[in-house]
């Protein structure tokens, strides 16, 4: 979704303020000591160091050879940011107070290794940057020791120093001395296309960040705010991942890290929004430390309602993620609910769920439900929202896919009904199938092979057409007609017994008339019927009279099956 439709901020807009990047060439020792000196810092926001040792060596290799290595991206700054305080085992020198600095955003790989392989200083015989180049096989080389190697093996810490460096030549072959001089000189004279920005807000850089970022990591909110917010007694990630942690027996610790910032945010008597994330920077590390111990505690306890209340057994069942946190937010506010606040609470989440309305939840939502969640906990009896339910065609007309809220949801409902086989009679595992960790817990009541054989088949992986069915039962229907299999029960157990037995299911008895005259649109529609009365009632609001709601139009999909993972714009959390 794009930042218009989000409502939240996107990338910087024409009217921003840029200086005119310009590459300046420079070499590499120079620009190894800038990062000594600290006029060139890693911000918190950059992935740690993780190449390989024949990556080390080979940009080395390619520097000696006079390849080209790529350009560097700096942004030149007066915001203070965490950075790292070494870099390649060096010690960084403390940053000059009220001093611009240039924050790398592009070449961190390549830059620590220069940093490392020129200035390595370190104790450790198996460090990555225990490095030298053999003159004599002409390659860069790890060492595994730290006695001083032959003379025609040179570590490459000797190449800054040229006193250090050339004494060892005095003994050396004169080709092997040639070969020496002529490395030294690389070293000394290659240079490095540096490209510096400047007159740049923090929001502005994460776009920046992600488009030239080579290697395809994604600068998010939370890397950009654990380098805003940083102190040494608070590191943001590190306490995002404490929550994550605590919720990991609850199986709630897989919830992404910028849902948990919302929460802090909010806690932090903000708000949910990027807007509010970003105003964080400007809290105490008291503040700070004390809004994630009290998100922590909401967050458990919101994670207790979904499994209890709700039966939502894990967050890959959950149909919104943000979802996850205004509960968080709700139950900060009222840790302790009376029964009719349990009560308004679960309406809102059936109702936010079944309406899609965290589908584009946007800035404006964002405020709305925090005014919300202020009031509910001063006495309101509900917790406004905006949500409109749809039609009862939604059931008929939209496709299971696993990452659909509306599947989710039609998942959670049949749990809520204790569902049994429809052809044993047995309990279904709900937990295995809320799992998601595939579909096949889920299956077509008219079946596929059916359907292709009447022509439908590009229709069979409606909503309307799921139902929970154990494997074995599954394979026993395989491409019956349903007035075949279904017809089977019925003669075992009585059509009584058998309208109970799919009631479990959410397949209301009109529509097992029209499944055992194997009339499957009549079935989509009455289905869909049965399915929008229970979620509206589950949502607290009024279904309208069966005979008001239409057939959907007879619209194929190009959908053929579960496994097929895609979003879904009108049901995905989308908000920005």
């Amino acid at each position: 979704m794009s930042s218009s439709q989000s409502g939240e901020a996107g990338g910087p807009t024409p009217t921003t303020p840029f200086r005119d990047p310009k590459p300046s060439p420079e070499r590499i020792a120079q620009l190894a000591q800038r990062v000594l000196d600290a006029d060139i810092l890693l911000p918190r926001f950059q992935r740690n160091f993780v190449w390989k040792r024949k990556q080390i060596l080979d940009l080395l290799d390619s520097i000696r050879r006079n390849y080209p290595i790529g350009s560097l991206l700096l942004w030149q700054s007066r915001q203070e940011l965490a950075s790292e305080r070494a870099i390649a085992d060096l010690v960084i020198a403390e940053k000059k107070p009220d001093y611009p600095v240039n924050y790398l955003l592009d070449g961190q790989q390549r830059l620590s290794t220069i940093c490392g392989a020129l200035y390595w200083r370190g104790s450790k015989s198996s460090s990555v940057w225990n490095i030298a180049y053999d003159l004599r096989q002409r390659r860069f080389i790890h060492l595994d020791s730290l006695v001083e190697p032959p003379l025609h093996i040179v570590p490459t810490r000797y190449l800054p120093t040229p006193s250090t460096f050339f004494s060892r030549l005095i003994s050396l072959p004169e080709d092997l001395q040639g070969e020496a001089r002529a490395l030294f000189d690389r070293f000394t004279d290659y240079q490095i296309a540096v490209v510096t920005l400047g007159d740049m807000s923090i929001k502005d850089v994460g776009p920046v960040f992600e488009r030239i970022n080579s290697t395809g990591t994604r600068l998010t909110v939370v890397d950009l705010m654990r380098a805003a917010t940083w102190t040494p007694g608070f590191d943001l990630v590190d306490k995002i991942d404490e929550i994550l942690e605590s919720l990991t027996p609850k199986r709630f610790g897989s919830i992404d890290r910028k849902t948990v910032l919302r929460s802090v945010a909010a806690a932090a008597g903000m708000g949910f929004s990027s807007e509010d994330m970003d105003s964080l920077r400007s809290k105490s590390e008291d503040i700070l430390n004390g809004a994630v111990g009290v998100a922590t505690e909401a967050a458990k306890r919101a994670a207790d309602f979904l499994a209890t209340q709700i039966g939502v057994p894990s967050e890959a069942a959950l149909p919104y993620t943000n979802q996850f946190a205004v509960l968080t937010e709700i139950f900060r506010r009222v840790p302790s609910p009376t029964s009719a606040q349990f009560s308004a609470i679960r309406r809102w989440f059936w109702s936010t769920t079944f309406s899609s309305y965290f589908g584009g939840w946007n800035t404006g939502n964002m405020t709305t439900d925090y005014a919300a969640i202020k009031a509910f906990s001063a006495g309101a009896s509900g917790i406004d929202n905006s949500g409109v339910s749809p039609q009862a065609t939604i059931w008929q007309l939209r496709d299971f896919r696993s990452n659909s809220a509306t599947s989710k949801m039609l998942a959670l409902m049949l749990a809520h009904q204790a569902p049994v086989d429809l052809l044993t009679g047995q309990k279904i595992d709900v937990g295995k199938s809320l799992s998601w960790a595939n579909d096949k817990e889920y299956h077509h009541f008219f079946p596929r092979g059916f359907m292709k054989a009447n022509g439908k088949s590009a229709r069979v992986n409606k909503i309307a057409n799921i139902v929970m069915l154990t494997s074995d039962s599954n394979i026993k229907i395989r491409d019956r007609a349903p007035s075949e299999y279904l017809g089977r029960v019925q003669d075992e157990i009585g059509a009584d017994q058998l309208i109970a037995r799919l009631a479990t299911c959410l397949v209301p008895a009109a529509a097992v008339e029209a499944a055992l005259a194997d009339d499957y649109d009549q079935f989509l529609r009455l289905r869909a019927v049965g399915l929008q009365t229970r979620a509206m009632e589950l949502a607290g609001e009024t279904a309208p009279a069966s005979s008001t709601l239409p057939s959907a139009p007879d619209t194929a999909s190009d959908a053929d099956g579960f496994d097929e993972v895609s979003r879904d714009d009108e049901d995905s959390d989308t908000s920005d």
